[in-house]
């Protein structure tokens, strides 16, 4: 009989299938087996009847401004509150930290400063103006996808992508078969608005809006390439209020 390295007791365990009591198996910091019979194990813990064993959750939008600006997030404490949420893996963002995660150099010092983690971390690269011709390098790196802006992303060394920037990067980015997300603001509407109610951003309070939303031209990407090793397929936008 396999003897696993750790072996969970718990009355309610989270399964696609619904809540469940049982053992959970533990084999090289993996989940081995789901039994309703007990597992042998090196360790065992038993949850209490009000504790749920949940999978580990992932985080795939953390800004651990580390390094540069750890005291507003460092590696030790994000890891450390993440682990205690049951999340056990986080993808941090490429902005705030000084250097920003645009270069394969600067994803180096990224990991680097990721020393004492408590749990997994990956990284989102920045699709920035002096950097498309380098989003190649960088996917082929290991990071998990690129993020862009379309106005001032709050910190001058991230810039942010003209239209024209955008399509590039877009074109460029199918090609990888990869992910790449945007803030998509547009700076006119935001810089006209007034005040943080919605109606304040729109017709007729602001007439800029109303405009912001036709584009001068469309952009066609051909289809995503698949690949047997392809990680990602797909682009998303991700429009918030610029505050």
């Amino acid at each position: 009989m396999t003897t696993y390295d750790l072996a969970f007791q718990a009355r309610r365990i989270s399964t696609p299938a619904g809540e469940r009591a049982g053992f959970v198996g533990i084999r090289a910091g993996r989940i081995a087996e789901i039994s309703a019979t007990p597992l042998p194990a090196t360790a065992q813990i038993t949850l209490s009847d009000n504790e749920i064993l949940l999978p580990g959750l992932v985080d795939t939008h953390v800004h651990v401004n580390d390094p540069g600006r750890a005291e507003w997030e460092g590696f030790a404490t994000a890891t450390r509150a993440a682990a205690a949420g049951g999340v056990t893996t986080l993808i941090d963002m490429p902005l705030n930290s000084i250097p920003p995660t645009t270069s394969t150099a600067a994803l180096a010092t990224k990991r680097s400063a990721a020393n004492g983690i408590h749990v997994d971390v990956g990284f989102w690269a920045g699709a920035v103006p002096e950097n498309l011709a380098d989003l190649a390098e960088l996917h082929h790196a290991g990071v998990f996808g690129f993020k862009a802006f379309t106005l001032h992303s709050g910190v001058d060394e991230f810039g942010h992508l003209t239209h024209h920037q955008l399509a590039d990067a877009m074109h460029r980015v199918a090609d990888l078969d990869a992910l790449f997300i945007v803030h998509a603001e547009n700076s006119g509407a935001i810089t006209n608005a007034t005040g943080r109610r919605y109606q304040n951003y729109v017709p007729p309070n602001n007439a800029v809006y109303g405009s912001a939303w036709k584009p001068a031209r469309t952009i066609s990407l051909s289809p995503p390439k698949k690949s047997p090793t392809a990680r990602h397929s797909s682009n998303a936008a991700h429009p918030s209020a610029k505050r």
